[in-house]
Formats: structure tokens, sequence, C-alpha cells
């Protein structure tokens, strides 16, 4: 007697939000896979049986974003084209008595730390010999590596630890090893993140590791870059300054969110620093690092923010010049700190206050790049697009920074995953062009 095999269901997973969010969605996905569960990842036409939404509740535009793709789905739940609707992470964390309520067509919400809670809602198994492993959702020449979860910074805008929880890092051992997992299979660059990388290591051994995180993590054999994102600028490990000058395929490159310059607000902003400490911390690494690459991110429209206090901002980065820079306008988050606080600046103020800033750093970074003309600079191939092969210089991060176009239509070799010389001929204020070096 034949015994039938029982048919397992495909799973959609949409990605919704930060870096983090995507490792989180490839882990479930690897799980799902050791399961034997078909699963695909933000498809256009997913015709799959169950849909599970990876949701951000960052800040008001990524709520709404993921409120309106669980809407979607919802709807396409009472068409009958899906069975099941599935929703988790950071959103569905936060409001999920909420969410409940007022969209009761999701079959269950779970949190971002209830990933064995949703495998067993699937009928699969949570496979704890599997923890690091993972389905790359971009190209496997690159990947993110999440060194720690939650965060215990006080930041009065932020509503993080309310979604993650408090600061966890991942031993040392256990990230070496999912590194060479990653690389085994032809990673050749690793980008840490993490919601503050710079605490790394206090939980577990009573210091900051990330130095020795980086050192260990630079031994691996085939591992071409390695990037440093998210790092806190209060109480920053001056010692990962000597490892990214040291070791060669370590990019000098640092993501070092300042959010503010001016004391008050850094002050009303919970940071713990000042505008003094911030540019001695600058001064130190662009002296101990020659030719880093310095990317930030900023917030306009902070409560209480005045027009003086944002054209100090704007002023102090024209002088200072960094190299790569994002603007968010403030968004009013319940249960934070500000909260507490008078949104005083309006939503089309804050708007113009970023643009203003963006505007700035147009000109910046146009000047920068117009001074790369005539270098020969290596270059990382992500993707061919539209008649030009596209990739990045260790100055750039995938989807937030630059990017180097090369005509393609002599080139016959694929490029994808590939170092090259790269000559470049002109440059704009966001991309760089370039010829093959032979």
């Amino acid at each position: 007697m034949k015994v039938r095999a029982r048919k397992m269901p495909k799973v959609h997973v949409v990605t919704l939000g930060c870096s983090k969010n995507v490792v989180d969605s490839e882990t479930l996905m690897g799980q799902l896979q050791a399961n034997r569960i078909d699963v695909v990842h933000d498809a256009a036409n997913h015709h799959s049986e169950i849909v599970i939404i990876n949701t951000c509740g960052f800040i008001e535009s990524a709520k709404q974003q993921s409120i309106d793709t669980i809407l979607q789905f919802a709807e396409e739940k009472k068409q009958g084209r899906l069975d099941k609707l599935y929703v988790t992470g950071c959103l569905s964390e936060r409001y999920k008595s909420n969410l409940e309520t007022q969209i009761p067509e999701v079959d269950a919400y779970f949190g971002t730390r209830e990933l064995p809670k949703l495998l067993k809602t699937l009928k699969a198994n949570y496979r704890e010999e599997l923890l690091g492993e993972r389905i790359l959702t971009n190209p496997a020449h690159y990947a993110y590596l999440k060194i720690s979860e939650g965060c215990d910074r006080p930041c009065s805008f932020c509503a993080i630890p309310l979604m993650r929880g408090g600061h966890v890092s991942v031993p040392i051992d256990e990230l070496v090893k999912r590194a060479k997992a990653l690389v085994s299979k032809g990673t050749r660059e690793l980008l840490l993140i993490a919601q503050d990388s710079t605490y790394y290591g206090l939980d577990l051994y009573k210091s900051r590791k990330l130095a020795e995180l980086m050192d260990r993590l630079s031994d691996i054999e085939n591992l071409k870059w390695l990037r440093l994102h998210y790092a806190f600028p209060s109480g920053f490990p001056l010692e990962v300054l000597d490892i990214i000058q040291k070791k060669p395929n370590i990019c000098k490159y640092l993501d070092m969110p300042l959010q503010h310059i001016n004391t008050r607000i850094l002050t009303a902003m919970k940071r713990g620093i000042t505008k003094e400490k911030i540019e001695a911390l600058i001064q130190q690494i662009r002296e101990r690092v020659s030719g880093i690459t310095l990317r930030s991110t900023f917030i306009s429209g902070f409560p209480g923010e005045t027009p003086q206090e944002h054209e100090e901002l704007l002023h102090w980065l024209a002088d200072v010049k960094l190299d790569r820079m994002g603007v968010f306008t403030y968004s009013h988050e319940e249960q934070t700190g500000a909260y507490a606080l008078k949104d005083t600046v309006s939503e089309i103020e804050k708007k113009q206050r970023a643009d203003a800033l963006m505007e700035m750093q147009y000109d910046v970074s146009l000047s920068l790049n117009q001074k790369k003309i005539g270098q020969t600079v290596t270059v990382l191939f992500d993707r061919k697009e539209s008649g030009f092969w596209i990739g990045r210089t260790e100055a750039d991060s995938p989807d937030v920074d630059h990017e180097v176009y090369l005509k393609a239509e002599h080139i016959t070799e694929s490029l994808q995953g590939v170092f090259k010389n790269v000559r470049i001929t002109s440059a704009g204020p966001y991309d760089l062009y370039g010829d093959l070096v032979p």
C-alpha cells in the first residue's frame, strides 16, 4: 500500500524595512526550506498558498508601508487567491493587539523573536542545528551579518528597544562560524549590522569586543571585504580604527548615525554626546584611518529644533563634508521619550529642512566625486542593467551609497560578484562612470 506524501504549501515571504529584517527573512526561509517547504521572496507573481509579511515599524512612513502591504494581501485572501496570511516583524511586535482588531483577516501576528512559534504554526520544526543558516535574497557575493539583536540605548526618538528588546550579542565563535559558511558558498563581502554595533560584546564579555570580532572575521580565507555599519558615536571603541587601518580586507568605511550636531538637540535626543565630542571623534577617525569614507544619518525637525539650530547643522555639514549622508524627517513615536515633547515643527517644514540638507550634500558629493576622475579604483560588480555593469567601490555599501557604471557592450563575461579595476572617466553627485583597466 502506497502512502501519499503530504503536499507542502508554497510560502511567499515579503520583507519590508532595513537590512536587519532582511537577515530575519533569510533565516526564516532557511528554516522553511529545511522543512521541505517551497518558499519564494518578494515575488511579483507569487501564486502561493501562504504569505508571511515581515514588517517595519521604525518611522511613520515605514509603518504606513507595512500596513498598506498587509491590507493588500488581506484583500487577496478575501478574494480567495491565498489561504493563509501571517505577519511578523517590528510593526507586529509593537502593535499586535491593535492590528488583530483592525485587520482580522490576518491569521496570526508574531513578534520579532517568535520564529519558533511561527514555524510551529506552519507545521514546521525549528531546526536549532541550522542557527545562522539562511537563503540569501541578494546576489550571493555579499551578505549581511547581524552581530547582535536589540538595543540598550535610551535615544528619546527611537522605538527600536520597544520592538527588538535589549541588546543581545552573538558570540564571536558563532559569528565566525556563520561567516565561514557564507564565504564557503561564494560570499566575498560581509556587512556587519546591528542596532548598535559598537555595544557589541558588553553583555557577553563585559567589555566592547567589536575590534576583536572584526580582527577574527578578517582572517577568514577568501573574504575580500568586511564593512562596518551602525556604529554609535558615544562610547565608540577607538581600537576599531586600528583594525580598519591595519587589515587590507576591512573596508575603510564607517557608517556612524550622528542624528544632529547641536548640543541642545543631542541632549534632548539623549544621545550621550556633544558637538565638541563628535568633532573630536571625527578628527580622530580621519587621522587614524587614512582615506576613510564616513557615512551618517540625521533627523530634521526634532521637537523644538529652531531654524537657527537647523542652520547650524547645515553649515556644519558643509564644513565637515561627510562622504555619504541620509536624512529622516522626525516621526513622533508613542512610548518614546520624545513623545512627551510637543512636535513643534510642521511636516512641511520638516521636509523643507531635510531637502535643504540633501541639497547641500548634493554639492559636497559632486565635488568629492569629481576629484576621483582619473583615479583607478577596485569595483565589486553587483548586476547588469540597462546596458551597464553596475558595481561599488569599498567606499559604498549596497542600496544606500554610490555606484560605478561600466558600459557592457563589449564585455562578454559575467562580472557579477567579480572584482575589477576601473579607471574613473566621469562623475555625477551619486554615481561614477569608468572603463576597465586592461
